[in-house]
């Protein structure tokens, strides 16, 4: 099947989306010729835009054209712009999907809690970074000398930081850090975990013990046993006990009621938001019919399309949303920055242009489900159904909070290329388009740009997505893990000042 030329995603859109390098002179769309080179994922005009109206992809207001754009002209940064309080249209209802009638269940690890890990991993947790050298080094040795008599037990993981003293105990940013590590804590695919302090420093290990209730957590400090050899000594000793635990536990049937979902993009392309992401979207729509939970963040870059969400959400949880919203427009304010000043270098080389653009895009990895709640960073998620957790754009410490408030799964798209894990929890990527799939195959796990040539459907990607997360929760690897990611992208949100 030959490839589109273009993509127009709306029957309103004013712009279409380059499937593939156009040259200039082709025609393109309906009589319309290509005044110029468009390049992969780039936009271009499909009719007369005059300056100040408005650009339209996904059916959406994306920016206002700076100026006259002439039929077949490529629509980037020199001509599309965004201004504060651009009118947009009427969002899109929320529908409805059902779940795989064959798939409504995956094997998963029960913990006592009841909840259901996707993976048996003993975690070696560092309170402060004084410790985070002898928690690395602790895990790196029980990988070698204990694992290989506990098959069960997926590996030691460590997760370790920066931060835990040099602030003030009372401020905002020490109690992030404590609700993540508590998060951590008490994940369900954590079998256990051994807790390591220095002794001295703010965030005391003794903090944790109601934070971390139904947990399996041991702790102790490196100051109070002797120092670091004696430690790292000691929690081998520990870790034999642990392990010996942990190995007993075997996987049994859970209904996907049991799986919680935290939805990344990075390095995203024009065709995100018209491949991975609304593939995902489908994919999330399904998993919230069963009864499992989907979490959206990164409130920078849902900025502009937060009508999507609101639109389906009942008013105190959409007016939850809006707080966090104003909360960032006051922080970038403060900061002499703007949430305007969005997408990043290497977005717009992938022919996005405006935050509109980028979040819309952004936005469909939710699917079309109600919004049915709103949580601050890393904080305990309990809500079923689409919930939205206010975290940065920047990807690593965005997955961080998921999976302190229990996403037991990652799936995360991107146009550009993205090396990225998350452990504990197994990151699932998604490539927006098949030349990504083709130049990074290790690094992909499933390939949303057949959408592009016809092959396959959004929809029908989005019921693979579901599939492969169901089977990834169920123990397969994904790519990210086959390589080892995930233990330096523990990356708390950092906020406060430093004393």
């Amino acid at each position: 099947m030959s490839v589109a030329r273009v993509i127009r995603l709306d029957p309103a859109d004013n712009v279409a989306v380059a499937a593939s390098l156009v040259a200039a002179g082709e025609t393109i769309f309906e009589g319309v010729t290509a005044s110029e080179e468009i390049g992969s994922g780039h936009k271009v005009a499909l009719r007369a835009i005059a300056a100040g109206e408005p650009v339209l992809k996904f059916g959406q207001v994306i920016g206002e054209a700076l100026v006259d754009i002439a039929p077949g002209a490529l629509v980037h940064t020199p001509n599309l712009g965004f201004r504060a309080g651009l009118e947009r249209l009427a969002a899109n209802a929320a529908i409805e999907r059902r779940p795989s009638p064959n798939r409504q269940t995956f094997m998963g690890f029960r913990r006592p809690s009841g909840k259901v890990g996707t993976r048996n991993y003993v975690g070696v947790i560092a309170s402060v970074n004084c410790s985070a050298t002898v928690c690395r080094a602790i895990a790196e040795r029980a990988e070698r000398e204990l694992l290989p008599s506990f098959p069960n037990v997926d590996g030691f993981v460590p997760i370790v930081h920066g931060q835990g003293c040099g602030s003030s105990a009372g401020g905002e940013g020490l109690a992030i850090l404590r609700r993540t590590l508590s998060g951590y804590a008490r994940h369900p695919n954590f079998a256990a975990v051994l807790l390591i302090g220095l002794g001295c420093e703010v965030n005391q290990i003794a903090l944790y013990g109601a934070a971390s209730k139904g947990a399996a957590i041991e702790s102790f400090n490196i100051q109070d046993v002797g120092g670091t050899r004696a430690a790292i000594e000691m929690a081998l000793e520990k870790l034999k006990v642990i392990a010996a635990r942990a190995n007993e536990t075997v996987r049994e049937s859970a209904p996907v009621s049991e799986l919680m979902v935290g939805l990344q993009c990075g390095g995203s392309d024009g065709f995100s938001g018209i491949t991975a992401n609304p593939a995902l979207g489908v994919a999330m729509d399904m998993l919230v019919a069963g009864g499992g939970t989907a979490v959206l963040s990164e409130t920078p870059e849902i900025y502009g399309a937060e009508h999507l969400l609101t639109s389906r959400a009942e008013p105190e949880v959409a007016e939850k949303l809006m707080t966090r919203i104003r909360w960032w427009e006051a922080y970038t304010a403060a900061n002499n920055a703007s949430l305007d000043n969005n997408p990043s270098p290497g977005n717009k080389r992938g022919g996005l242009t405006t935050i509109l653009e980028k979040s819309l895009g952004a936005v469909a990895k939710a699917g079309r489900s109600p919004l049915s709640d709103v949580v601050e960073y890393a904080v305990n998620v309990k809500s079923k159904g689409l919930v939205f957790m206010d975290t940065p754009g920047y990807d690593p410490v965005s997955a961080t909070g998921q999976v302190a408030g229990g996403a037991n799964v990652i799936v995360f798209t991107t146009g550009r290329g993205s090396c990225f894990g998350c452990r504990p929890s197994p990151s699932i990527k998604v490539a927006s388009n098949p030349e990504l799939f083709a130049r990074m195959p290790e690094d992909m796990d499933i390939d949303a740009g057949k959408i592009l040539n016809g092959e396959a459907s959004v929809e029908q990607v989005g019921a693979e997505i579901y599939e492969h997360v169901l089977d990834v929760a169920s123990g397969l690897k994904t790519a990210s893990e086959t390589f080892g990611y995930g233990d330096n992208e523990f990356v708390p949100w950092s906020i406060g000042a430093v004393l």
